[in-house]
């Protein structure tokens, strides 16, 4: 036997060993990793889904409070100007027909004094005369 035969008898054997060992490492199941069954993945997403409904239904509720609130403000602030509008231009429409009326008045006073004035016998004939 030569040098070099008895030095690659060892690594053959070490190869061939360790050939059998892969392929018998290969061959050994995969250790089971628990996934869940679809029964369980559908029950986990009906969970889910019902959760996400009631976060989303809370903050759409309090939206909507929010903005019901803030419509109400809105209202009562509307409200209360075209109140207070409507009583300054009835105000203003009081005292227009208040003043026409005055007008209106004196100036039928005036025109009856003129005609008083001219007939005889009444006060204001009488007044002008003097």
């Amino acid at each position: 036997m030569t040098t070099s035969f008895i030095r690659t008898v060892p690594v053959v054997l070490a190869l061939a060993l360790a050939s059998i060992g892969v392929s018998a490492v290969a061959q050994t199941a995969a250790p089971a990793t628990a996934e869940p069954t679809t029964t369980e993945k559908v029950k986990e997403a009906g969970k889910d889904a019902v959760d996400a409904t009631k976060s989303t239904t809370k903050k759409a509720v309090n939206a909507t409070e929010r903005g019901t609130k803030k419509a109400w403000d809105a209202t009562k602030r509307t409200t209360k100007k075209a109140t207070t509008a409507t009583k300054n231009v009835a105000a203003k429409t009081g005292d227009a027909v208040e003043t026409a009326g005055h007008k209106t008045a004196d100036g039928m006073r005036s025109t009856g004094k003129a005609i008083g004035e001219k007939v005889p016998g009444t006060a204001e004939h009488e007044a002008a005369k003097k």
